[in-house]
């Protein structure tokens, strides 16, 4: 069992920025993938970005150049810096760890823009 926990949500206005951060309960080392994820209101949930255990990072196009998600692995926690934010970046932020332990999912943390 994996409890993930994430924080640093919050109401920002357009081009301003926020932290989201995501505390594993066990070694995020144990984890093939660590994702965050979105889903606004009426939408389906959508893949924001991936940290693999090898090193690799991706990102959804829409975010590209504004989100970086990076991991400490002392703290067994993945962070996602949201920068430059626009309204569309609008969702509820989950964070999801995937490995040999299973796949498990956050509780999430709202992000509003204004615009």
């Amino acid at each position: 069992q994996v409890q993930l926990v994430e924080s640093g949500g919050g109401l920002v206005q357009a081009g301003g920025s926020l932290r989201l951060s995501c505390a594993a309960s066990r070694s995020i080392f144990s984890a093939n993938v660590m994702g965050w994820y979105r889903q606004a209101p009426g939408k389906q949930r959508e893949l924001v970005a991936l940290s693999t255990t090898g090193g690799s990072t991706n990102y959804v196009d829409s975010v590209k150049g504004r989100f970086t998600m990076s991991r400490d692995n002392a703290k067994n926690t993945v962070y996602l810096q949201m920068d430059s934010l626009k309204s569309e970046d609008t969702a509820v932020y989950v964070c999801n760890f995937n490995g040999r332990l299973g796949n498990y999912w956050g509780q999430g943390t709202q992000v509003t823009v204004s615009s």
